[in-house]
């Protein structure tokens, strides 16, 4: 998993409540088992028209948005079904940050398995971040992890909350495979010792 420390980008605003994982990631993109290729996808039945071209009104097929790497969002961010597929979209295209007022449980989680930082901010807050990335490629938003801060293109920070031992996760590029691998001495020495006992 890629490390998070520092993160500066050109915000995308997407000013819309109760974003679903389906709007995430529609289902019919769920056959996969593969964490590439689903960027794509994402926001799917925003992003495009029935015909398969691009809805230039959406904000990540804007100029200016199409390579934001940070995700400023309404309220109840990531609500809905449980799937995994939704980090996996976001951090495919390329985001690995959003920030809003709230997260369903699961996909807060999630995030942080996938190397995705999403930040809880105050609704004043969030008003302040938005009116930043409205401004588009004229404004660029900074996430320091290890300081807990968003710096502003004006100056203006942001401090926000995180648990201290996803941060350190998150920090090091560590998911589940690799805080099990940083034990792999611990555990060898263990199994040596099975079968020291074995032979003895």
């Amino acid at each position: 998993m890629q490390p998070f420390t520092t993160l500066t980008s050109t915000p995308a605003p997407l000013k819309v409540i109760n974003v679903d994982t389906d709007m995430i990631i529609p289902k019919q993109f769920l056959k996969t088992i593969k964490r590439t290729g689903l960027g794509t996808a994402l926001f799917a039945e925003m992003r495009y028209k029935e015909d398969g071209s691009e809805n230039p009104d959406f904000v990540l097929n804007q100029p200016a948005y199409r390579k934001s790497e940070i995700l400023v969002a309404g309220d109840n961010f990531g609500c809905g079904s449980s799937r995994e597929h939704a980090p996996w979209a976001l951090l495919d295209f390329g985001i690995r940050c959003v920030i809003s007022t709230s997260f369903a449980d699961i996909f807060y989680n999630n995030c942080f398995k996938n190397g995705i930082l999403p930040i809880v901010v105050t609704p004043e807050d969030l008003e302040k971040l938005f009116d930043d990335a409205d401004r588009g490629s004229n404004a660029t938003l900074t996430v320091d992890l290890a300081k807990q801060q968003i710096t502003g293109p004006d100056g203006g920070t942001v401090t926000f909350n995180i648990d201290p031992f996803r941060k350190h996760c998150l920090m090091n590029g560590l998911d589940d495979i690799g805080l099990t691998l940083e034990k792999a001495p611990k555990i060898a020495a263990y199994e040596e010792k099975l079968k020291q006992r074995a032979w003895a």
